[in-house]
């Protein structure tokens, strides 16, 4: 009696352990799809924005290009020159701005991997592997 109720604990303790580890790789995998989608909705609001400022800078710099160069016809060239060289510096000035936006302060999927390592550390831990401290 004796051996089938030791095999029947070790058996049901193998199914919680299996049970556990789904629950958790479940949970990790639900984790792991919520920062994609913050991610992907971060990129395709970046992307609409830098379509917006590409649409009007290109409207705004033709406009008043050709009204300054209206207004001082006798200079146009000087001002169509000017007025370049200043839109092709507002144009670099908003190309840092996008390029720094693309780079967030902390990496993809930085919390799943904190779980992760949460974890393996209480595995580690559970199992006597953990670091024992001195």
């Amino acid at each position: 009696m004796t051996d089938s109720t030791g095999s029947a604990g070790i058996f049901a303790s193998v199914k919680n352990l299996a049970a556990t580890l789904v629950a958790i790789g479940r949970t990790r995998l639900e984790l792991l799809g919520n920062e994609i989608a913050v991610e992907k909705r971060r990129f395709l609001g970046l992307l609409l924005l830098s379509q917006a400022l590409m649409f009007c800078l290109a409207l705004g710099v033709m406009l008043l290009v050709a009204l300054v160069a209206f207004l001082f016809w006798d200079q146009r060239l000087l001002v169509v020159a000017i007025m370049a060289t200043f839109f092709l510096g507002l144009a670099g000035y908003f190309y840092m701005a996008v390029q720094r936006l693309l780079h967030p302060p902390e990496p993809v999927f930085a919390s799943s991997l904190a779980e992760l390592e949460e974890d393996l550390r209480q595995l580690k831990a559970a199992s006597g592997h953990a670091k024992k401290p001195s």
